[in-house]
Formats: C-alpha cells, sequence, structure tokens
C-alpha cells in the first residue's frame, strides 16, 4: 500500500546574520513533526533553507567588503550547519540564489505580468530598510515601522505590482470555507480582522533602487522584489513550472503545512496565497505561527552580551538536551523563553533524574537480579493493569498535541509516562522482592514490565531526542521500534536479554556550571564593547547611523546664558518653520556674532535636555581640531531644512 504523502516546510531563513538559538527552534520544531509523521508511517518531505536576495544583503555585503553571494555564501553555510547540529533530518536545503530557483521565478514573474497580475506603477510611501518594506502613514505604530519598531523613511521609485484586491474576496472566502487554513485561530482573526477586511492594496513585487536581485527579464532596471522571490521556494524545490512541473510537484503539493514564526503570518497568508490563485494553483492546507523563544524576558542581543548559540549549549549539553528544552518550554500560543538557570533545572529534573534514572537502574536491577534477561511475565497484581493503561494512555495524547501543533504537550505526555514508571517502582519495590525467592516470578513480572514501558517511551521519545531514543533501546537491547508496537503492550519477547546499563545523563553540578557560565556571560560582555570600539570610536552598522537625524539649520540669535561660562543659547530654523533652542558648550571659542547667520548641522532626533534652565532641543556639530580647538561645522551654502544623508 502506498505510504500518505506529507509534506512540511519551515520559513526559509534570511541570510542578514548567523542565527542563534531563538532563531533555531523553528528547525527543531518542524524536525520534530517530520519524525513523528515518519514514525506513524507518512512519506515525509521536509524542506527548509536561505532566503538569499534583497537591499539588507547588499548593505552588509558592502560593509563586509565582499560581493553579496560570497556574503550569502558564508552565512548560508553557518545555518545549515547549524540545522545539521541540531540533527535535523531535511530532505532538501533550498538558497534562492539556486539556478533553477531564479529561473522558475522568473517564469513566475512573467506568466502574472503577461495575465495582467502584475501591472507597472510607482511607489510612494514610507519604507523600512531591515523589513524591506513599504507602508502607508496609517499603517505605522507611534510613527515606526509595525513589524520591527525602526525608523521609516519616505521613498519613492518605479516599481511592478500584484493585485492582492483582485483576488481578496477569494481569499477572505478560501479563509472561512478552511477554518483550519491559519493556525491558531488568533492568527486568522488577527488576518482577517486587521488585514484582509479593511481592503487589502495591491503589492510592490519589484525594486529598482538596488542589484542584488533576481533580474526582471523584460524590464533590466528591476530585481524582482522578496515576495515572489522567497515565497515561491517552496514550490521551486519541488520541481514547479509554470510550462510543466515535475513529478515530485506532483507527488507532494499542495504542502500539508508551512511552519514559520508570527512575525511573516501576513505573507503567508495573504500574499502566498495570492500568488498561488493568480498560477491557478492549490493552496498549501495550514499554516501554523509560532511564537519566538527569548533569552529570559529580553530579546537577544548581541551589545547585551546574551546572544546564545545553538553550539554553545550542544557544547555543553548534548544535542538531544537542546532539542528536549526547545520542544518543552516553548507554549502552543504565547513567546517562550530560554536561560540557563531553567535549562539546568529541566536537564537535572526531567533528564537526569525522571528519564536517565529510570532506564539506568531497571537495566541495572534486570542484570543484577536475572543475568540481563527477562525469564517471564507471568505473576501478575491489579496495580500492573493500571500502570499499562498508564503508559499505554500517552499516545493518543501525543497524537492529539501533534495535530495541534502543541508540541510541548507531546513532550510533556511521553515524560509524564516516566515519572509514572519510576512510581511503579517504589509501588512494587523489586528490591524488597528479590529478598524473598518465593517472589522471584513476580519480580521477574514487575522488571518485564518496565522494560516494556522503557521501550515505549524509547519510541514515542525519538521525535524530540532521536539519539537518546536509539540510547535506550540499545541498553535494552531491543530493535521493536515501530509505530504498530507501542500501541499496545507487550512486544518485548520473554526471553530478551537487555544490555548495559549506561548514564544517559550524568547530573550537572549547578553550582559549578553557573559559575562557568556566569564567567562566559561577563567575557560575552566585555567582547562586545570591544568589538565597539576600534581606535577608541564606537563601532555602529547603517541601521545604527540611520536613527539619527542630520538637517541643516540656520542660527537666528545666539546669546550668552547666565550662569554658564561654556554655554551658547542659539536660537534655530531647521526648515519646519518652528525655532528651536540648542545650548551648546562652545562659549570658549566663539561670540555670537560669529556664529549669528551661518548654517550649521543639526542632531535634531536628540532627546531635548534641560541645561542651565534652558530646554536644549538637539545638539549641533563641531570638531575637535587640536587640543584646545573646537571649530563648529559650517555649511553655509546648503538651504536650511536639507537633510543630511
Amino acid at each position: 500500500m502506498e505510504k500518505q504523502k506529507y509534506y512540511i516546510t519551515t520559513a526559509i531563513a534570511y541570510t542578514s546574520r548567523k542565527p542563534h538559538i531563538g532563531n533555531s527552534y523553528e528547525i527543531v520544531l518542524t524536525d520534530a513533526i517530520a519524525r513523528f509523521k515518519r514514525l506513524q508511517g507518512y512519506d515525509v518531505f521536509f524542506l527548509t533553507g536561505t532566503d538569499e536576495h534583497g537591499q539588507k544583503i547588499e548593505t552588509y555585503a558592502k560593509e563586509a567588503g565582499v560581493t553579496p553571494k560570497e556574503y550569502v555564501d558564508k552565512v548560508a553555510g553557518e545555518i545549515r550547519e547549524i540545522c545539521d547540529m541540531l540533527n535535523t533530518t531535511y530532505d532538501k536545503f533550498i538558497r534562492t540564489t539556486d539556478d533553477y530557483h531564479e529561473k522558475a521565478v522568473q517564469k513566475i514573474f512573467n506568466k502574472l505580468y503577461e495575465q495582467g497580475d502584475i501591472y507597472k506603477g510607482e511607489y510612494e510611501g514610507l519604507y523600512c530598510t531591515p523589513c524591506e518594506s513599504f507602508w502607508t502613514e496609517s499603517q505605522l505604530v507611534d510613527g515606526k515601522c509595525p513589524d520591527c519598531g525602526r525608523e521609516v523613511k519616505p521613498a519613492k521609485e518605479e516599481a511592478y505590482f500584484l493585485k492582492l484586491s483582485k483576488y481578496q474576496k477569494q481569499l477572505e472566502k478560501y479563509i472561512e470555507d478552511n477554518p483550519k487554513f491559519i493556525y491558531p485561530e488568533s492568527r486568522k482573526k488577527e488576518m482577517l480582522n486587521n488585514f484582509i477586511k479593511p481592503g487589502l492594496q495591491d503589492l510592490c513585487v519589484s525594486r529598482s533602487s538596488f542589484k542584488w536581485g533576481i533580474p526582471v527579464t523584460f524590464d533590466e532596471k528591476h530585481v524582482i522584489y522578496v515576495w515572489i522571490d522567497a515565497l515561491s521556494n517552496y514550490i521551486t524545490a519541488l520541481g514547479y513550472d509554470p510550462d510543466g512541473s515535475g513529478e515530485l510537484y506532483k507527488k507532494y503539493w499542495p504542502a500539508d503545512v508551512h511552519i514559520i514564526g508570527k512575525d511573516i503570518i501576513r505573507f503567508h497568508t495573504i500574499y502566498w496565497p495570492i500568488m498561488l490563485m493568480a498560477l491557478g494553483e492549490p493552496l498549501p492546507k495550514q499554516v501554523y505561527g509560532h511564537p519566538w523563544l527569548l533569552f529570559g524576558e529580553d530579546k537577544m542581543s548581541k551589545s547585551k552580551g546574551n546572544v546564545i548559540y545553538a553550539e554553545e549549549l550542544i557544547k555543553r549539553f548534548g544535542v538531544d538536551a537542546v532539542r528536549y528544552y526547545l520542544l518543552s518550554e516553548m507554549p502552543h500560543a504565547q513567546d517562550g523563553s530560554i536561560s540557563y538557570d531553567t535549562m539546568i533545572e529541566r536537564y537535572n529534573s526531567d533528564l537526569a533524574n525522571t528519564i536517565g534514572n529510570l532506564v539506568n537502574r531497571t537495566v541495572a536491577m534486570v542484570n543484577k537480579y536475572f543475568d540481563g534477561e527477562l525469564i517471564c511475565n507471568t505473576e501478575t497484581a491489579d496495580i500492573d493493569e493500571g500502570f499499562k493503561s498508564d503508559i499505554l494512555a500517552a499516545l493518543p495524547k501525543i497524537e492529539t498535541a501533534f495535530d495541534e501543533f502543541r508540541i510541548s504537550d507531546a513532550v510533556e505526555a511521553v515524560l509524564t509516562i516516566a515519572k509514572r514508571s519510576n512510581k511503579y517502582i517504589d509501588e512494587t519495590a523489586p528490591w524488597a522482592l528479590a529478598k524473598d525467592e518465593n517472589s522471584r516470578n513476580r519480580l521477574a513480572t514487575v522488571l518485564y514490565n518496565l522494560i516494556e514501558s522503557i521501550r515505549i517511551i524509547a519510541v514515542e521519545l525519538s521525535p524530540f531526542m532521536p539519539d537518546t531514543s536509539k540510547a535506550i533501546l540499545t541498553q535494552i537491547n531491543s530493535d521493536i521500534c515501530s509505530y504498530e508496537s507501542i500501541k499496545s503492550f507487550g512486544a518485548v519477547p520473554v526471553g530478551a536479554k537487555v544490555g548495559t546499563a549506561q548514564p544517559l545523563f550524568a547530573r550537572i553540578d549547578v553550582d559549578k556550571i553557573t559559575e562557568e557560565i556566569r564567567a562566559e556571560m561577563e567575557e560575552k560582555k566585555k567582547e562586545a564593547e570591544k568589538a565597539k570600539e576600534i581606535e577608541g570610536v564606537a563601532q555602529i552598522n547603517i541601521d545604527d547611523f540611520a536613527k539619527v537625524d542630520l538637517r541643516v539649520a540656520e542660527i537666528t540669535e545666539c546669546e550668552p546664558i547666565k550662569r554658564a561660562k561654556k554655554l551658547l543659547k542659539l536660537t534655530l530654523d531647521d526648515g519646519t518653520g518652528v525655532p528651536r533652542t540648542v545650548a551648546s558648550g562652545i562659549a570658549k571659542w566663539y561670540k555670537p556674532e560669529d556664529l549669528k547667520g551661518h548654517k550649521v548641522i543639526l542632531v535634531s532626533n536628540l532627546k531635548p535636555a534641560v541645561l542651565c534652565g534652558v530646554e536644549s532641543c538637539g545638539m549641533i556639530l563641531a570638531a575637535d581640531c587640536s587640543e584646545d580647538d573646537v571649530k563648529v561645522v559650517f555649511v553655509d551654502n546648503m538651504p536650511a531644512g536639507a537633510k543630511i544623508r
């Protein structure tokens, strides 16, 4: 009988920076789902990869002194290394710089243009460079980008547009007719009520202000923008071609689920479905928007010295412990957090004490009391049936949890039966039974039940902790690991022999490792401070510089400030029509008459401060020319209000 197919994808990672552990959660989550589906017998195709075009990458490459391709090659390599390090079983890793992808994207763009779904126009709006998104004034939050909270700037350029408005009603009906298309429910309501029903604006799908992108074949000034380029990866990876797709596409599309972060759900549930509708292709069955993983309650930041990378955690705790933590600590619909304290606690309590101790002492007892052999399973007691029922109750809970993407609930279900098995040991007291020769058969039954429960636990752990699952099966010397075998109790044959007990997880010395981590975090902070300085000058990136608003301003009035020998009170015309006051510490080098009528460069968005009773709303630029010589930067040939870039 042919296996049922299951196509699952992650969002493709943007190759701007090496991802930290918060970015790596998604690949582990998706891998656990893919592994579980394979365990159930599905024919799984698991896709991940990298998004490699755009203005931001062009800028980063320029800053690094390399070509954009060299830049993305390096970062894409780091991303793939992390995927492999975390033991993920992707079937394909797509890069949007792959030749086959670029050709397919050009064909997609051409088809949409030729059938009238893409048209040429001009875009004028507010642009966020980090998000590579245009916004209208009404879409801003507190005057800033609604996605990332950064500054936006006016932009105007020729562009091609996709007719989202044409497909709005069709999309709205599809979402309402397919209630599980957007999951969880809260995300669906957000998309419908906040974005779709108020009215969709046509989408800018090309850019002409940068070159690092897939060229529009019929208009060399333009490159294809991120939406069509990146989102198309889900079908181009399968060999989609508007002129005739390959067998892989015919077999696996539509996707069963796209696993994505909550911050990009709009692109996957509005832009992507409309692109597919315009192409005449089926829509994915489901889009799951997962929450974020934070460091404690903060976002990870190099400047704070709190960035954690996957390899650091793996080196200290091991791959499976990292996977376990990520999958067990992340809530279904709320942001999760990672901290060393909670990770150490989870490691010692769940892995070392509960799972590791269960396996170790059970295998040791079988070896001690029966030379490693499971001799019989005949002398039962009432307690056994309840124990078996509790063990078997986990699987339906796990299935439901995976169906609803409540992966932490699935992990908890397995941990619960490990705890139940430990309780069974306490209830039956095998060490006491071993002292009575007449209880030998009862002891053998108890140990058989424990080995069988451990086998079931090992199989159920395999999507989360694949190496640990194999290690447990090796210790109990069993290769019975099918999905069918964990639906009932008693698959281990009487007469089987167990292996040797080996500690699965060595308990962590909390004080010792806490001190090591504290020292490491302090070193990270020091390195972050050092990295900020090059010959005494703080190092910033282009986003930091973009936050500083520099304007040309004319000094219309200037006077000394009483009781402040160093300060002059400047009245400036910055082109807004509203006079601005600035207190400047240049009285030692300039008299009021030296400054009045000159034009200077003003930092116009500096937070106001009161200096000697004067509210100073900005700062003017000056240069330290020698040890005791300061010169104001005059720009008399520029108009007041002109922006310095």
